[in-house]
């Protein structure tokens, strides 16, 4: 279909096909007559409203990770290295990481050598970089052994402190690093960022850091996905809610500045308000840059936090729980049965597991049943996009396989 301007007025409440499952398709556009304002149940004085997970629910892949990639390839940091090494080391363990993120020659890694080797070659890379405090352009920066070691062994050490802790460390670990930064900097950062990887292709990418610097940790590899995608079903979907008058919230994990650039900017074609995200926050100095420091107050926005930032800031507003929510992971789980007036959770299948898994089995139960409170999603990971079904499509094996469709649309569909 042809993409929509981004100029254009939010669209009427039907649903374009695109890639919907036919069955979702029905069930949300009845979610749409039933509780939209063309029912005689709405109450524009009191509109209903959804809550909406981000990563992997609105877009394919994550916003925040892919940031960091984009942060680090063009180290885009705002903290000298002591100041970085603090960040590195906020909160995090010392016991050494699970097996599956071994050090030289398998042998049990953890936190004190990868940070001394990253600290390390920062240094060289603040005392040289054109971006930072020294006189060299990037292009030959990068060619640099210190620049590979670097970037390898941030992103390496994100995945070992999520991978051997728990998310509740490595998320807001992932935004300290944004410190020194304004809000309007990490917008603009997220921009670039989003907008780079909407030209890349969808596949698995590997980064290992050089033979000629193994510093304490030695040589060190690190796989991760790449080729965020906009999910033109989850764009429609979004106009659709709030052409019937329901009002449409996000609660990530992310960090909420970098979410709230991709929900509201109009050329990603979601049209979410700025202030109708909730995500993770940090605390901020007299001219607004952001400190490595959780904002004190707030609830991480993962799991039982979710409902309990949704009960502080739309329960006490609205008297009630979300009609609707939507989620791909065990983080959003929480929010989907916490709340007596959830009446659909969408799930986007991206291989769930733990207790999401029997949300998942439920929704396969009530499939093509006149009433479902459950509705599974199929997704393609090799290609980005949902497919017309309930299933999973995973990444390559090992290889990785890059997409060998064309790019998906890179604005609103």
């Amino acid at each position: 279909m042809k993409s929509t301007p981004a100029s254009a007025p939010i669209a009427a409440a039907a649903l374009a096909p695109h890639q919907w499952d036919r069955f979702n398709k029905s069930q949300l556009e009845q979610f749409l007559a039933t509780h939209g304002k063309t029912s005689p149940r709405f109450n524009p004085d009191q509109p209903p409203y959804v809550v909406l997970d981000w990563d992997n629910t609105m877009v394919f892949l994550d916003v925040q990770e892919a940031t960091l990639i984009y942060q680090l390839q063009n180290l885009r940091f705002k903290m000298d290295p002591t100041e970085l090494e603090q960040a590195l080391r906020t909160d995090v363990p010392t016991t050494p990481f699970i097996p599956a993120h071994p050090g030289p020659d398998g042998q049990p890694l953890s936190l004190d050598p990868v940070v001394r080797d990253i600290v390390d070659s920062y240094t060289w890379l603040y005392d040289h970089s054109a971006g930072l405090r020294g006189d060299q352009p990037l292009e030959f920066i990068k060619n640099q052994p210190p620049y590979t070691d670097f970037i390898t062994k941030v992103r390496f050490l994100y995945a070992a402190i999520g991978d051997t802790f728990d998310v509740s460390l490595s998320y807001p670990w992932l935004i300290y690093l944004l410190a020194g930064h304004t809000e309007s900097e990490v917008r603009a950062l997220t921009r670039e960022a989003v907008d780079w990887q909407l030209q890349e292709p969808v596949e698995k990418r590997t980064w290992t850091s050089p033979t000629s610097r193994p510093g304490q940790a030695g040589v060190l590899s690190v796989s991760w996905k790449n080729g965020l995608r906009l999910i033109p079903e989850m764009q429609d979907l979004s106009r659709a809610l709030q052409a019937a008058g329901i009002e449409v919230w996000v609660c990530t994990a992310s960090f909420v500045d970098v979410i709230q650039e991709i929900a509201s900017n109009p050329a990603y074609g979601y049209h979410i308000p700025a202030a109708r995200v909730l995500g993770m926050e940090l605390e901020r100095d007299e001219r607004g840059a952001i400190k490595p420091q959780f904002r004190s107050g707030y609830d991480q926005t993962y799991g039982p936090g979710k409902s309990r930032t949704i009960n502080r800031f739309l329960v006490s507003r609205h008297g009630h729980g979300p009609i609707m929510v939507a989620g791909d992971s065990k983080g959003d789980l929480d929010m989907m049965q916490d709340f007596p007036h959830t009446e659909l959770a969408l799930i986007i299948n991206r291989s769930p597991s733990g207790g999401l898994a029997a949300l998942c089995r439920r929704a396969i139960s009530e499939y093509d049943t006149p009433q479902p409170k459950v509705l599974l999603q199929g997704r393609d990971d090799i290609r980005g996009r949902f497919i017309p079904s309930q299933t999973h499509i995973p990444w390559g094996e090992t290889t990785g396989q890059p997409s060998p469709a064309p790019t998906p649309p890179t604005g609103p569909a």
